[in-house]
């Protein structure tokens, strides 16, 4: 499988569009009722409420069980897994064009990048078929739109999106939308446009966290995302900020990520912390990037805990996993944006090609 204008506008700006899905509140005001409810007939609609609450939790236990079924994943199958593993999953990279430009021709065409990232048990291994939608997504942006490469690029990303499903994805992020405005008219926002998937790792050496990825499409890097800082084998250290520390006024965001206590507990007087997969779960989450010019050498280096207890190495481990996903996308059908599309569970047709070249 081959690896595979409007006019220019202004760029979005840092803390567009955060959010995490979740169903719509109930109306929090009751109307009152005529006649005031007897003790029994109360309790009559307390089991009522109690038997649809249970009915509700097991229909979505149902679709879970269901959804399991019909995804590549293949739970328990993984063994020996690496303690310095932290997480593991499927990774994106999108771009969005500026206002008014579908079709970028450079990086400076270019509004944002994104990373989505699609995370997976610890312990599975991936078979044939579509990933399938565990509402657990976490869409990144970073504003930069160049990938870190080496220990002197220090990029801020943000998490957009968490806890999304694919549903929420197609509606809010993969699709293009127009708007009005009192000024210039109507304004276009491009949809959003695939450069690349693959695996990825989130790992620990104790000291920091890193961020490995083994790119699975394109299967041969062009000019697209080379431009991008995208690479066939890449990592990064990746540190999550203390929200109670204002950062600097360019890359603040309008609202701080609601991290529970035992979150902000751990951070002490620190003003960062190296990022664990519960930071990425929440919206407005600030994490910095570091780029690492050895390539994934520092992030999948075995660690005393990864040689004591049998496990796999890890870069073995991410090899096994980027091998897996090579096969299960090759399984998909069609080209590559087909099958990228195919994986978040949205028709290929109406949405950009993968892009590989400017």
């Amino acid at each position: 499988m081959a690896r595979s204008k409007h006019q220019k506008g202004d760029q979005s700006t840092t803390g567009q569009k955060h959010e995490t899905e979740h169903e719509a509140s109930p109306n929090p005001r009751r109307i009152k009722t005529e006649k005031q409810q007897t003790l029994e007939e109360s309790l009559e609609n307390d089991k009522g409420r109690k038997t649809e609450k249970t009915d509700s939790i097991a229909s979505k236990q149902v679709d879970k069980s269901e959804a399991q079924k019909q995804s590549a994943v293949r739970l328990g199958e993984e063994p020996d897994v690496p303690p310095s593993i932290l997480e593991k999953g499927i990774i994106y990279f999108f771009i969005r064009g500026r206002v008014n430009i579908d079709n970028p021709e450079s990086v400076e065409d270019i509004a944002r990048t994104y990373i989505l990232l699609r995370p997976i048990e610890k312990d599975a291994k991936l078979g044939d078929g579509p990933i399938g939608d565990a509402r657990n997504n976490r869409l990144l942006a970073l504003p930069k739109k160049k990938l870190p490469l080496s220990g002197k690029d220090r990029f801020m990303i943000f998490v957009e999106k968490s806890n999304a499903s694919f549903k929420n994805l197609k509606k809010s992020f993969l699709a293009g939308a127009d708007y009005e405005t009192k000024t210039v008219g109507t304004r276009h926002t491009p949809a959003a446009i695939p450069v690349g998937e693959g695996v990825y790792a989130l790992t620990t050496t104790g000291r920091e966290s890193h961020l490995v990825y083994i790119l699975t499409i394109p299967e041969k890097l062009d000019s697209a995302q080379k431009d991008l800082g995208i690479k066939e084998k890449g990592s990064f250290i990746i540190s999550t900020k203390n929200p109670n520390y204002a950062g600097p006024a360019s890359a603040r965001l309008p609202k701080n990520p609601k991290f529970p206590a035992k979150v902000i507990d751990e951070f002490r007087s620190l003003r960062w912390l190296p990022s664990k997969p519960v930071h990425l779960d929440y919206p407005n989450s600030q994490l910095l990037l570091v780029g690492e010019s050895s390539g994934v050498k520092k992030a999948l280096e075995p660690q005393e805990k990864d040689e004591g207890n049998g496990a796999e190495k890890p870069e073995e481990f991410m090899e096994s996993l980027a091998e897996e996903d090579l096969q299960r996308m090759r399984h998909l059908t069609g080209h590559q944006s087909e099958s990228i599309y195919a994986d978040l569970q949205a028709q290929a047709e109406g949405y950009p090609q993968l892009k590989t070249t400017f």
